[in-house]
């Protein structure tokens, strides 16, 4: 079952979280490996795609935020686009979109960033918008400062967390055909209780990698190998990166409240995508074919629309429905 673990050091201005998904990534891999279109992931889009999974859940459970945050890299490799989207309930759906051949063991700059142009680009998108209200976007390039490629996605957000925020933050990221896991370290600008209450009374931009507290912390974190964080259980792994610190631990989400996989789409916001086409291209569409078909990249799901169907989306209050020449 897929987890997620948050905690505080206590008495020191850091924070972490560890996230394991287990059920919820296996049945994201599962849908994209039954679409007939695309069929599976290559194994290096797969595990960065994890990676950005695991990623956006520790994000999303660090913000109180009510809507989606939305977390995408995008460039000139054969990784065009890699979204994952993470509600805040902790529902979460992710796909890419790969044209060509993907190397065996690519990087991250060969997949989406070979050309030195790739971003990452991190949405905040509230439920409930207010009359012109727009999301939030912070974007960053996929290279350090000195205009040198990165080759691993956590230190991608890491370099955006500290031009966005102005917090050191530590990411370890793993993941492969069954587990997404990523372990989170956050230097606050407050200590002790103020963690709890998750106030930030002022910038402490001065601060910015002195922190002897979180150096430790963070060297410690930056110790645990890709296939401990892949195959331990939490507990194990907090106990042995930890286990001279004093943690205060909340209590871990999972099942119904934790992160779970889900798909937004619907027949019906697929209906209103037709209609914000208009009468005559839906119908040069259906000139062109017998039915007009949209797949969810993200669930795998196939809506079909007839010429019936595409003739009551546009039909006039009072009008009758058009007479079906299919057997149903």
């Amino acid at each position: 079952m897929s987890e997620l673990h948050k905690f505080i050091f206590d008495g020191l201005p850091v924070r972490g979280a560890v996230v394991r998904l287990t059920d919820a990534w296996v049945e994201i891999l599962r849908r994209r490996a039954h679409n007939t279109t695309h069929g599976a992931y290559p194994e290096p889009v797969q595990n960065l795609l994890g990676e950005m999974t695991a990623a956006a859940v520790l994000m999303q459970s660090n913000i109180k935020f009510n809507g989606a945050l939305v977390l995408q890299v995008f460039g000139d490799g054969p990784v065009k686009l890699a979204v994952v989207e993470v509600q805040s309930d902790l529902a979460l759906r992710a796909a890419a979109t790969v044209q060509g051949d993907v190397p065996m063991a690519a990087s991250l700059s060969q997949l989406v960033n070979v050309g030195n142009t790739g971003r990452c680009s991190i949405t905040l998108d509230p439920q409930n918008r207010q009359p012109g209200q727009q999301p939030y976007q912070g974007v960053v390039p996929l290279y350090g400062d000195a205009h040198e490629k990165l080759e691993q996605f956590s230190d991608v957000l890491q370099h955006y967390m500290l031009q966005s925020e102005q917090l050191d933050t530590t990411l370890v990221l793993a993941a492969n055909d069954k587990v997404a896991a990523g372990l989170l370290i956050q230097r606050l600008p407050m200590a002790g209780t103020g963690n709890l209450a998750g106030h930030a009374a002022q910038a402490d931009e001065d601060q910015i990698g002195l922190n002897e507290h979180y150096n430790r912390i963070a060297l410690l974190a930056a110790s645990l190998k890709r296939e401990e964080l892949l195959t331990l259980d939490v507990e194990t792994v907090l106990h042995r990166l930890f286990w001279e610190e004093s943690l205060l631990r909340f209590e871990p989400l999972q099942g119904a409240t934790g992160p779970h996989f889900a798909c937004s789409c619907s027949r019906e916001r697929v209906t209103r995508m037709i209609a914000g086409l208009g009468e005559a291209e839906a119908q040069s569409i259906l000139q062109e074919q017998p039915r007009i078909e949209v797949g969810c990249d993200f669930c795998a799901a196939q809506y079909r629309f007839d010429a019936v169907d595409v003739a009551q989306i546009f039909r006039q209050p009072g009008e009758l429905p058009p007479a079906s020449t299919e057997l149903h």
